[in-house]
């Protein structure tokens, strides 16, 4: 007899699904049937399915996860593989830490990412809320709604993530700080796979974690996953400079491979020794973003390991409608564009550019290639999503430059006039 599993939904719907090809996001913790010694396959038993006809399905063993399941539902429910399982994810050493969530404005997303941050099993950590330029009490008055000692806020005055970000590490109590966004549901088991990143390697500075997709019930939501990368890698990797990966050739400057900013942490010392995050990218300022592939990059150009690890699970709730997605998309586009004016500009990194150019320049070639065809989306979007999203990215980009050398102009002003 194929034995049964009730799947749990990692978010609360946004609403009900809006076209044909609307896909159920669940998880199934399959760790009691393998000890039971089963294999094969399992029945999941999907609660609210109605207007979905396919599920994606993390299937997991407790922390470590084993597959992503595409399949069909039939009758709220659907057949699912027992995959072999891996080595577990271990958490010997549970070093403290300092979550970091950053907000403007948002103060119903930052309700439910606080809820589920305060269900994460970890046994010390602290979340700092980081109200960037507020013009209401809104996020005041969410903070002050959780009665419990590990949450406080506080206030970075001028707008920018970065200036965000940065704020936080200055109030942070521990040495691991770990960063998240308002948009997101923390997996019960985020923290204890980010310590076990850093505890792969002594010289791990960063670990990246794994950020799948909690909701594909609109199409922009399903573009915006056909776009990324950061949810369908399950394999843990470390990437250190001195060991060039095979399988990303244009490393170190193909970022999006390792991760994005809603789910990493890094060590206090490194962060703090890179100069901090860079106060000209990120989101509520000119450039719209970049400042996660400028430390990721920083991190690895130092001489220090980052290390993917999947265990820790961050689900992001995408942009539901097609102004918002085309908002991202130039948001996406300017922030590249201006990390790689900035890299341009930095000797060292423009020496190690040049290095990767001269002896991967196939690689080189097709990296354009396929970033160009970001403005041409499959045909299953063409009907409803604009097809000029790609494109709007892509051509982003060329703003880059002129929106970091505004916020240079800025950044100058504020330090002649503190």
């Amino acid at each position: 007899m194929i034995p049964e599993l009730t799947l749990s939904s990692p978010m609360t719907p946004g609403g009900a699904p809006s076209w044909p090809g609307a896909v159920w996001i669940g998880v199934a913790d399959i760790a009691e049937l393998i000890r039971q010694g089963r294999s094969g396959q399992f029945l999941g038993v999907v609660p609210d399915a109605e207007g979905y006809t396919s599920a994606r399905v993390l299937i997991r063993d407790g922390l470590t996860p084993l597959q992503f399941a595409q399949v069909s539902l039939i009758g709220g429910r659907a057949l699912l593989p027992i995959p072999p399982t891996g080595d577990p994810v271990t958490t010997s050493a549970l070093p403290p830490m300092s979550v970091v969530l950053c907000t403007r404005e948002r103060p119903e997303d930052l309700r439910g990412a606080l809820d589920s941050l305060l269900r994460v099993d970890y046994p010390e950590f602290e979340i700092i809320v980081v109200d960037n330029a507020p013009v209401t009490d809104g996020t005041e008055r969410v903070v002050a709604t959780f009665d419990d000692p590990r949450v406080r806020r506080i206030v970075e005055p001028v707008a920018g993530l970065s200036m965000a970000r940065n704020a936080g590490i200055r109030a942070a109590r521990h040495d691991i700080i770990a960063y998240t966004d308002d948009d997101v549901v923390a997996d019960p088991g985020w923290l204890r796979g980010l310590a076990a990143g850093f505890a792969c390697a002594d010289d791990v500075g960063c670990v990246a974690g794994l950020v799948p997709s909690g909701e594909l019930r609109t199409l922009p939501q399903a573009y915006f996953d056909w776009r990324v990368s950061w949810g369908d890698n399950i394999e843990p990797r470390v990437y250190r400079l001195s060991d060039p990966p095979d399988d990303v050739p244009l490393f170190p400057f193909q970022i999006g491979r390792f991760g994005t900013g809603a789910n990493f942490a890094v060590r206090r010392e490194v962060i703090v020794d890179l100069g901090l995050f860079d106060e000209r990218l990120g989101a509520g300022t000119a450039t719209r973003g970049g400042e996660d592939l400028d430390v990721f990059f920083r991190v690895l150009a130092s001489g220090h390991s980052l290390a993917i690890e999947p265990a820790s699970i961050i689900w992001h709730r995408h942009r539901s409608d097609n102004d918002a997605l085309l908002s991202q998309a130039r948001g996406y586009g300017t922030g590249l564009g201006a990390w790689l004016t900035k890299v341009a500009l930095d000797r060292d990194h423009r020496r190690l550019a040049l290095s990767v150019l001269r002896h991967r320049r196939r690689a080189v070639a097709r990296a354009g290639r396929a970033y160009c065809a970001i403005a041409a989306p499959p045909p299953a979007f063409l009907k409803d999503v604009p097809h000029t999203v790609g494109r709007t990215e892509v051509l982003s980009v060329l703003a880059g430059p002129k929106a970091l050398w505004q916020e240079q102009r800025r950044l100058r002003t504020r330090q002649n006039h503190p």
